[in-house]
């Protein structure tokens, strides 16, 4: 029984990715994953994805642009103020101005960029480089 689905989501394309893989399919799926792959995606770290109805909630088809060294969620989900983003990325991501923050804000979600030049906060959510 999956616990979280978004550290299922991010564990599949990080392992499908590391594999080789040219795609993978995610399931079970939420509008969550969906608004994170479509910020992935933005961002060239996949390639495509299709949302595929099949009865039980749906799954997501991915195809992978084999550019994701890693991917993970932020637990405990971190209130964080725009001021503070700066101190997450440091803690988060390996370098600066190399991979994101993905962060749910009462805009949507978005990442620390776009967190930033808009001036709001959020909850952090998930990284990628």
């Amino acid at each position: 029984m999956p616990q979280d689905l978004l550290n299922d989501a991010l564990v599949s394309l990080r392992h499908s990715d590391r594999g080789g893989k040219a795609g993978v399919s995610i399931e079970p799926t939420s509008k969550l994953i969906g608004e994170v792959l479509r910020i992935f995606r933005e961002h060239q770290y996949i390639t495509d994805f299709t949302f595929v109805e099949n009865g039980k909630g749906g799954r997501y088809d991915v195809t992978l642009s084999r550019r994701i060294n890693h991917c993970g969620v932020i637990k405990p989900r971190i209130s964080v103020a725009f001021r503070d983003l700066e101190r997450y990325e440091s803690r988060y991501l390996p370098a600066q101005d190399f991979g994101l923050l993905v962060v749910s804000t009462h805009r949507g979600i978005v990442t620390q960029q776009e967190a930033r030049e808009q001036k709001i906060g959020g909850r952090l959510l998930a990284y990628v480089y």
